[in-house]
């Protein structure tokens, strides 16, 4: 097998990511021991454009956010123009395409898409220069992101809707059913699309867009064209994968002027080599893309695009192949790719690499960087020379207002779980957040919540996130809250869930929490009762207007021979909050594949030292989670040893084993397989083998278990609201948050805010 090439910097990076705690990275919090932020809050001049402060507004993708004709609406403008309030210095919007009709993955049946668009015509003028002008108004800049397509990452029911296939820079496989082949673009169409990204860009500056910003990253088209893991064509102009970006950019000039900034978002490599080692020589499709552009050939390269015309990059690494690196989840570390930045900033000084305009070229930090402290030292340590900020502005646009206010306790942190900005469109709906519920609904939701009619006396029962913000939003409406919680703390099952080194962003949201109750003690109209699991008696006593039940879920023990009422099992929230029940114990089986269960698995693993098994009856893991969080944790997990059981179903616990029925039929998905994504179950998939699978082709298998850990899901815990309703305890009751429908913080703050905005 021939040797394969990997960069020294990307394979220390990707080998720290799965014990980062113990490789140099710290679990950030939400202090300000840097403030004021000097550097954060200066100037920086792009071309001929100055900025008022160095933090930028990631790209993240505005699905199903314009109107059907792509114009943007009322949704995405308001969405963009929160941002621009929140202080802000340059917003860029999500992925743009303009290659439609050559890239055919971007049609959906109809002849509609879930993109905007600025390549229509000029009916979706009006929506781009509505946009600017918003943005302008609260001093912020914004850039248009324009991609060249989507490629090999797009959607391959078009060759089902439209009897077309998608294509490609070559023959690669789709990345969602990697049995339909893309085929290659013509020289021809890849010349329209340059000329296509000209027009847009001049577009974009007929609309007051401040600046074009390329998609060249992750593995879309633009990404394909340019990196010779894709881009393996033999013959023809496009042959050469540097030519599509550098003619691409001298295009833009061409058509924009020498003033008009350009941004390129790159990344340095794949890392797929780094990622998947062996299994490049022996997995496919990662067979084919084993010659991907490395660190120092991307470098080369973003020379010549400088020479051509672009002013300033973002840079990152990683595709659709290894996901949660371009998208790094909660389980990864802040500040994962400030070595890469440096390594091109190092470049370009070492190189005396300045942009047309006579400028430095500014590089652009990324990779979860939403902690003022951790971001001002990125930049006066020199690592980057502006801040980039995605999902921390979804969580709180206010973010760079209290960074500059010096208000950093109040910001709203992240938790990283991708569920509401990335994984809900990927499901079918469209960007929001599991803390907020006024992304994308801003529009709808003014930022004050209006004063009700009429006041009331309410209770919440239950201090999670649903209850805390039920409570937080009953008291802005003007009514009197009381607030029970059954335990001594506020948080529910997110204490547990914050115990493990990589669940420290939850951590920082259940401070957040913390802050926020502390908030309300000084109102007189809230009392906060901790250590009260009120009775229908107690609560029809107090004669209450309303009562709003949160009381979360309640744990499910399946019906397993020898789990019940056995010493050597637990619950996962019971282990993560006291590990040492499981003192004596070298191998522990873990019964349950979702979140929870991998979570656990992963905290036993790398932080108690303990063998991990994982027994699960789906044939995937974390099914329905967001493909970079689950990818994330299942590639090291193996790393570490760790050990899934699909399909599986557990029998009997004895003697310190796991009796468990697994099924052998060949069908069954590789457990480990995080190169290819788990479709959406409304999506046929017509050559899928696993709805053959035989699930009666099974054996006995028995595995060593001094302790069983159950995650096998949990049920609502809606005992206390049907009591309530049985005894017309009050005149109003409500149920929200888990106690309503099992679910996650995403849809537990949704329903709180949603409901209570209305009482």
């Amino acid at each position: 097998m021939e040797k394969l090439r990997v960069d020294p910097l990307v394979e220390s990076l990707v080998g720290s990511y799965g014990d980062w705690w113990e490789k140099g990275f710290e679990r950030p919090a939400l202090t300000q021991a840097l403030y004021p932020y000097t550097a954060m809050f200066s100037p920086i001049q792009i071309n001929r454009l100055t900025l008022k402060n160095r933090l930028v507004m990631a790209p993240m993708g505005n699905i199903d956010m314009a109107e059907e004709t792509g114009r943007p609406n009322e949704m995405m403008l308001k969405y963009f123009e929160e941002r621009a309030k929140g202080g802000v210095g340059l917003i860029t919007s999500g992925l743009i395409p303009i290659s439609y009709g050559i890239d055919k993955s971007l049609i959906e049946l109809g002849d509609l898409t879930y993109f905007p668009r600025i390549d229509r015509s000029r009916t979706v003028f009006s929506g781009w220069r509505d946009l600017a002008a918003m943005c302008h108004s609260h001093g912020a800049s914004f850039f248009i992101q324009i991609t060249a397509g989507l490629g090999r990452v797009g959607n391959p029911q078009c060759l089902t809707n439209q009897h077309r296939f998608p294509r490609s820079a070559s023959l690669n496989p789709n990345w969602y059913m990697k049995e339909v082949p893309c085929l290659p673009l013509s020289d021809h169409s890849i010349r329209k699309i340059i000329q296509r990204i000209g027009q847009a860009s001049a577009d974009a500056k007929s609309a007051n867009i401040d600046g074009v910003y390329l998609h060249g990253h992750e593995g879309y088209l633009m990404e394909q064209l340019t990196n010779p893991a894709f881009n393996r064509r033999k013959l023809g102009h496009f042959a050469n994968y540097e030519r599509f970006g550098v003619e691409t950019v001298e295009e833009i000039r061409r058509r924009v002027g020498p003033s008009f900034p350009i941004m390129y978002r790159i990344d340095l490599t794949l890392a797929l080599n780094e990622v998947y080692g062996g299994r490049m020589q022996t997995q496919k499709p990662l067979t084919k893309f084993r010659n991907g552009r490395a660190l120092d050939m991307t470098l080369a390269y973003m020379a010549k695009l400088v020479k051509a015309g672009v002013d300033i990059f973002d840079v990152d690494m990683g595709c659709y192949d290894d996901w949660w690196l371009p998208h790094p989840p909660a389980s990864m570390p802040s500040g994962c790719y400030l070595s890469l930045s440096e390594a091109a900033k190092r470049y370009f000084a070492d190189n005396k690499i300045v942009s047309a305009a006579g400028l430095p070229v500014p590089v652009v930090g990324v990779g979860k960087l939403g902690y003022p402290d951790l971001a001002e030292k990125a930049l006066r340590d020199g690592k980057c020379d502006m801040i980039m900020l995605g999902r921390p502005l979804l969580a709180d646009p206010d973010w760079p207002n209290k960074a500059y206010a010096g208000r950093v306790g109040e910001i709203r942190p992240c938790i990283g779980c991708q569920e509401g900005c990335l994984n809900e469109f990927v499901e079918g709906g469209h960007p929001q957040c599991a803390v907020n519920p006024r992304t994308s609904f801003e529009f709808e939701y003014s930022p004050e919540i209006p004063k009700a009619d009429a006041r009331k006396n309410i209770a919440v029962i239950g201090a999670g996130p649903a209850g805390v913000v039920a409570a937080q939003t009953l008291l802005a409406r003007g009514h009197k809250v009381t607030l029970y919680e059954k335990s001594g703390r506020i948080g529910g099952n997110i204490n547990p869930g914050s115990q493990p080194a990589i669940k420290y962003e939850i951590h920082n949201y259940l401070g957040y929490l913390n802050h926020e109750v502390d908030k309300m003690k000084g109102n007189p109209d809230f009392t906060l009762l901790l250590n009260t699991a009120p009775t229908p008696d107690l609560l029809k006593a107090a004669a209450y207007d309303a009562i709003v039940t949160a009381t979360g879920t309640k744990q499910k023990v399946p019906p397993v021979e020898g789990l019940k009422d056995n010493p050597s099992v637990h619950f996962a929230i019971e282990i993560l909050e006291h590990p040492e029940l499981l003192k004596d114990a070298t191998d522990v089986a873990v019964i349950g594949a979702g979140s929870v269960g991998v979570e656990t698995a992963y905290y036993l693993a790398y932080e108690l030292g303990k063998k991990v098994r994982v027994v699960e009856m789906d044939k995937y893991v974390m099914n329905h989670c967001c493909t970079a969080n689950r990818g994330h944790l299942i590639h090291y997990f193996e790393a570490k040893g760790g050990e899934f059981y699909m399909m599986s179903q557990a029998v009997k616990y004895a003697e310190g084993k796991l009796t468990i029925k697994r099924c052998v039929d060949k069908r069954v998905p590789d457990p480990y397989n995080t190169w290819g994504p788990i479709l959406p179950e409304n999506i046929v998939n017509p050559l899928d083998k696993t709805t053959k699978i035989d699930r009666n082709n099974t054996v006995a298998v028995d595995l060593p278990a001094q302790a069983v850990i159950l995650a096998s899901g949990n049920a609502s815990d809606n005992d206390l609201y049907f009591a309530l309703l049985k005894g017309n305890v009050a005149p109003e009751l409500y149920n929200i948050g888990d106690s309503l429908k099992g679910g996650r913080v995403f849809e537990a703050v949704r329903s709180a805010y949603r409901k209570c905005r209305s009482i």
